[in-house]
């Protein structure tokens, strides 16, 4: 397997210089671009692994990029890690509500931020490898199939295009129907047991999963005091 490209998209050149480094350094290629329209004019143009995407942007800011690349660059599955100088819940909240993947606050450790990369590159290879498998990895239940290696789901035969993190907590629900899962082993299963992200982020992901799938939403059901489930069929 070959270099992973990364495209990191920040304006201050101290920090683009600094992240750009360290990445060269951990083995990875990297493009750089110092504002929203170069990033988007970038993506038509090359074969991108992940972009690390800054909040503060001059001209388009990071969520508007991030949801430009998710509607009309046809980059539902590309990870997107949010670059940003607020740690407000409701500025992070609003990054994952976009369609960000995963969020680094500054000041950042590098060797957290890369530690990130390689985690986030790390699920959509196995997605990639999982791809291989037969059939049996589909889930069809109420109107939906969920195919785990194509990264696919299909609502009465229609594609829906949903973030790695949507797709995440889809496939977790309707693989085990009518089982009860928190917030938190929700976001243990998106992020790892080490990452720091909100209940309330949780509900916002279920918010932007349940319009996305129309009316087969509903059936993702609120548990009052305890978290979410996949209704079973009757």
């Amino acid at each position: 397997m070959g270099k992973a490209s990364i495209l990191v998209v920040e304006d201050d050149t101290d920090i683009q210089q600094l992240v750009s480094y360290n990445l060269i350094k951990s083995g990875f290629n990297v493009t750089c671009a110092d504002s929203g329209e170069e990033a988007l004019q970038l993506l038509e143009q090359e074969q991108v692994d992940l972009i690390l995407l800054d909040l503060m942007l001059p001209g388009k800011d990071g969520m508007e990029v991030c949801t430009l690349i998710r509607e009309k660059l046809d980059g539902s599955t590309l990870p997107i890690i949010m670059l940003t100088a607020k740690s407000e819940e409701d500025d992070i909240v609003t990054g994952l509500a976009c369609g960000a993947d995963d969020y680094v606050t500054k000041p950042f450790s590098p060797r957290v931020l890369i530690a990130r990369v390689q985690a986030m590159l790390r699920r959509k290879h196995e997605r990639e490898l999982a791809d291989r498998q037969p059939d049996e990895e589909t889930i069809a239940i109420h109107s939906m199939v969920i195919h785990r290696g194509r990264h696919e789901v299909l609502v009465a035969g229609q594609h829906v295009h949903l973030t790695t993190t949507e797709f995440t907590i889809l496939e977790q629900l309707a693989g085990r129907p009518g089982w009860v899962f928190t917030r938190q082993q929700i976001i243990d299963r998106i992020r790892g047991y080490d990452y720091l992200i909100t209940p309330r982020a949780v509900d916002v992901q279920i918010f932007g999963l349940r319009k996305k799938l129309g009316d087969a939403g509903a059936y993702i059901e609120t548990v009052r005091g305890l978290g979410y489930r996949l209704k079973e069929e009757a």
